[in-house]
């Protein structure tokens, strides 16, 4: 799995945040998406899965490796 994020489509609802913080983080001033781990492990899959699902900017795009 590789993921990534388009910033200029987050709302800062913090969603992922809340379900995977390994892999997503809120920037400190704007709240905006911030990736940690582009290719998290795969015991992370599912939660990024339902993270990608449920952001309401459809800000994170999710590659099937």
């Amino acid at each position: 799995m590789r993921v990534s994020v388009e910033e200029a489509r987050c709302c800062g609802a913090g969603q992922c945040v809340l379900l995977v913080p390994e892999v997503f983080d809120q920037g400190v001033d704007d709240g905006i998406v911030v990736l940690l781990d582009a290719t998290p492990p795969e015991e992370l899959h599912g939660p990024v899965r339902e993270a990608a699902a449920v952001c309401p900017g459809g800000a994170i795009d999710v590659e099937e490796t």
